[in-house]
């Protein structure tokens, strides 16, 4: 049993397309951690933005980033339908960049978990095929904050920190049957419900 934990904690915090002779990919895993946070040589570039950067460091600067596109390539977001985000732990605002850069690159997904990410806005990113979304407990305070969702017809929102029902206008054109806000600031509001 020592030697199984000992074998799988090498692979712990390793991206599955880093992985030799592995056949997986992005869209068939249940919950990937995509928290990781900024190398060593990116938290020192952004200590060094104010200052001139040489010839040297501008080529090994692009090849970095060819290297970084070649990776996002293999993780094969675009064709994920169905994907569980939750629980990522984005504390860095470098992680929360990657994380929405990954939401804005899944244009197939039609059922998607976020749940306990700590988001505060999705508004740039567009979700076109969704048709179930949740966003339990999170950190959303308005219905603008919400990702474009032109086929949304099953949204949790619950333990949020809603206060009003501004913004479900964006959500008038869209097939929606069920609407979750439970444990929200605005739950407490009179008549909410058939607003």
């Amino acid at each position: 049993n020592l030697w199984k934990d000992f074998k799988l904690s090498r692979f712990q915090f390793t991206s599955w397309h880093r992985l030799e002779q592995c056949d997986v990919t992005g869209d068939q895993l249940t919950c990937p951690r995509v928290r990781k946070g900024p190398s060593a040589e990116e938290l020192l570039l952004r200590e060094r933005t104010d200052l001139c950067l040489e010839s040297g460091n501008r080529r090994r600067r692009r090849e970095e980033e060819g290297q970084r596109w070649e990776e996002r390539l293999q993780e094969n977001w675009e064709n994920c339908v169905e994907l569980n985000l939750s629980y990522q732990d984005l504390g860095d605002p470098f992680q929360q960049e990657n994380f929405l850069r990954i939401l804005r690159r899944l244009i197939r997904v039609e059922k998607l978990q976020l749940i306990d990410n700590s988001l505060t806005n999705l508004s740039s990113v567009c979700l076109p095929r969704c048709r179930m979304l949740n966003l339990h407990r999170n950190h959303l305070v308005c219905l603008r904050q919400l990702p474009k969702l032109p086929v949304v017809e099953h949204l949790c929102l619950s333990e949020n920190a809603i206060r009003s029902l501004g913004g479900l206008g964006s959500l008038e054109n869209s097939p929606l049957r069920s609407l979750n806000l439970t444990r929200n600031p605005v739950s407490f509001t009179q008549d909410y419900r058939a607003r």
